[in-house]
């Protein structure tokens, strides 16, 4: 088998697909397209984009497996940018007590179910001679050894799960898609709508616009290959300890 060489955005060609078309998604969407002229970058989510997909529902992944393998091969760069750590009634726990099933169920399907679901429906799309990127944005807190505050149960969780699943499926693709690279993104502080109620304690040298976090998740994965499939890295391309 040769080995995976380097390839700049600047040379790749086909198709490209975001998921979560908000705050970093948007901003991955639009740089790669700046970055990657030879690909067609395409949005997917529930509140926009140019297709619309809802991760928790079957019915939405099943049409958007259709989609893509009608549209979309070869199917070269895709980035799930989706993520869910509040909304409304739903908030990080400070303590065993706020613990309820039905916060845990919500988290673990869009935060880790998601992503390894949205790889099934998406996979014939990919082709096995060129290759592909798999990323998906994880989280530090969703790291078992450096945690070390506790709280936010479901999210942290859900997160933990997610990169054990794709790290399982980085090893299956070695096997069936060689060329595939996937790889788990922890994008640091970002001025989104998920991080508005939390960063009052960020510094500001520390909070990144959605596109400064973009520019340095698109710099991480345009210097990997397969050979390095299923590692989760952090914004700056150090690893982060599962």
């Amino acid at each position: 088998m040769t080995t995976p060489s380097f390839q700049p955005w600047s040379s790749w060609e086909g198709q490209a697909l975001i998921v979560g078309p908000g705050g970093i998604g948007a901003a991955l969407a639009s740089e790669l397209g700046r970055r990657a002229p030879g690909l067609r970058v395409r949005t997917a989510g529930r509140g926009g984009g140019h297709l619309q997909l809802d991760l928790t529902d079957d019915a939405s992944l099943a049409r958007l497996a259709a989609t893509a393998a009608r549209e979309l091969a070869p199917l070269r760069i895709v980035i799930n940018a989706s993520g869910l750590l509040h909304d409304g009634e739903l908030q990080p726990e400070k303590r065993l007590s706020q613990v309820h099933r039905s916060a845990l169920e919500r988290s673990f399907a869009v935060n880790a179910f998601g992503p390894l679901l949205l790889a099934q429906a998406i996979e014939p799309a990919l082709p096995k001679d060129r290759p592909v990127h798999f990323a998906s944005l994880s989280a530090r807190v969703g790291s078992i050894a450096d945690n070390r505050l506790g709280g936010w149960y479901a999210y942290r969780a859900a997160k933990a799960a997610q990169n054990q699943l794709l790290r399982t499926l980085a090893i299956e693709w070695q096997r069936r898609l060689p060329q595939a690279c996937v790889t788990m993104l922890h994008p640091g502080t970002t001025a989104t709508e998920l991080s508005a109620p939390f960063r009052s304690s960020v510094p500001p040298s520390g909070l990144f616009t959605p596109l400064r976090a973009a520019s340095h998740l698109l710099d991480v994965l345009e210097g990997r290959t397969a050979a390095s499939s299923g590692d989760f890295l952090a914004w700056d391309g150090q690893p982060v300890p599962w």
